[in-house]
């Protein structure tokens, strides 16, 4: 007895293999999953290369309109930087802003006090509420975007009512400016509006959707001609695509930060699968309150439910819980035949004494058999289950 109390604890913390047994359909799932992500990226990176840029012939690029827009004697130039852009603006320019939601809201600033007097036409391209606030003072884009693409004009403006039905639907926009054209409305708000200057013969167009300006698109209902009167209408057409390596976004203060630079729909869509994660977890979450006693279909008989518990002890190599199992037992059927209470049977001030009392044996022997360390392996198992067997059979002939 002495030796056993100087045997190890027994570990019972999972092995490598078997977390990496239980891990691994979670990791295969999360691999997949980025794999999946940058597939996609790849995609439509390839897909949307050079999207709105005059100079690209892919689906989502505008050389199309900008060679049109040659044959009828208007020059095209593509600038990158806001310095260039705010250079270009002039009675006889119109500045096409391609992303304006990607300028800081300093360059936005700065980029429409450059255009209000000076007499051209700025363009706004889907320009989303970060921008178009500041870009066009008195403009409000709606929340809600337009369901239908294909759009009727819906107002007197010329350009409009000559180029019929377009492609416009996008997001809506709404206006304080009682002089604005609104055009091209969806559920009452327009997805197109022209704005004139307070001054001068200059003016705003904010634009809903890109659709007009793409190659595959400019073919369809009213697209090219819509398109060629907005930009052809001064002999100039700065094409400005803001540019991340552009200096001015570097202003201190002014960096967009990553959420950003995210679109609105990937935040509504994270908190959608948030919220969707929530509930399947309520459904699938286990009843609330205590447990409620089920009657068993079939008789289970004590024996069986013991092997199979030593079964699973063995399996985990459990040493130490069994042998607390065996012990607990031990000192609960020991108790009231040495006239110690249940309530103290796990008491060794309690039980010890009281053992002694009945048999001849060591007190520091007792007490590491009934609440000494685990054994340290199978044998060391076996010979303390003897042990506690010998103990009670001898208390009871006492």
């Amino acid at each position: 007895m002495t030796t056993e109390a100087t045997l190890p604890t027994t570990s019972t913390a999972p092995t490598a293999r078997q977390v990496w047994t239980r891990a691994r359909g979670i990791t295969l799932a999360v691999v997949l999953i980025l794999a999946a992500a940058v597939a996609m990226a790849a995609v439509r990176s390839t897909a949307r290369h050079g999207a709105l840029d005059p100079r690209s012939a892919d689906p989502y690029g505008s050389r199309a309109v900008a060679r049109l827009l040659a044959d009828r004697g208007v020059s095209t130039r593509v600038v990158t930087t806001l310095d260039a852009a705010r250079a270009a603006a002039g009675p006889d320019a119109t500045l096409l802003i391609a992303v304006p939601d990607l300028l800081t809201s300093r360059q936005q600033t700065q980029l429409h006090t450059a255009t209000a007097a000076s007499g051209g036409r700025t363009l706004l391209v889907a320009a989303g509420s970060s921008s178009v606030e500041r870009l066009a003072p008195g403009v409000t884009a709606d929340p809600a975007h337009s369901v239908h693409s294909t759009l009727a004009p819906g107002c007197t403006l010329p350009e409009a009512r000559r180029a019929g039905s377009a492609d416009t639907g996008g997001i809506r926009y709404t206006t304080t400016h009682l002089g604005a054209d609104t055009c091209y409305p969806s559920e009452r708000l327009a997805t197109l509006l022209r704005i004139p200057a307070a001054s001068g013969d200059g003016d705003t167009v904010v634009l809903g959707a890109p659709d007009i300006l793409y190659n595959d698109r400019l073919d369809e209902q009213g697209n090219a001609s819509l398109a060629l009167q907005l930009l052809g209408s001064r002999p100039h057409l700065v094409w400005y695509l803001p540019s991340l390596s552009d200096s001015s976004t570097t202003d201190s203060g002014e960096q967009k930060n990553f959420l950003d630079l995210l679109p609105s729909g990937w935040l509504w869509g994270t908190l959608q699968l948030f919220i969707a994660a929530a509930l399947a977890a309520f459904w699938r979450a286990r009843r609330f309150g205590p447990l409620v006693p089920e009657r068993l279909p079939v008789a289970i008989r004590a024996s069986e439910t013991a092997e199979g518990r030593a079964r699973l002890y063995r399996k985990a190599h459990a040493r130490d819980r069994a042998a607390a199992a065996l012990r607990s037992t031990t000192r609960t059927r020991l108790a009231p035949l040495v006239g110690v209470p249940g309530t103290q049977a796990h008491t060794p001030e309690a039980l010890l004494p009281a053992l002694s009392a009945h048999l001849a044996g060591d007190g520091q022997a007792l007490h590491s058999l009934l609440f000494g360390p685990p054994p340290g392996d199978d044998a060391a198992l076996i010979a303390l289950t003897d042990q506690l067997d010998a103990l009670e059979r001898e208390v009871r002939r006492s």
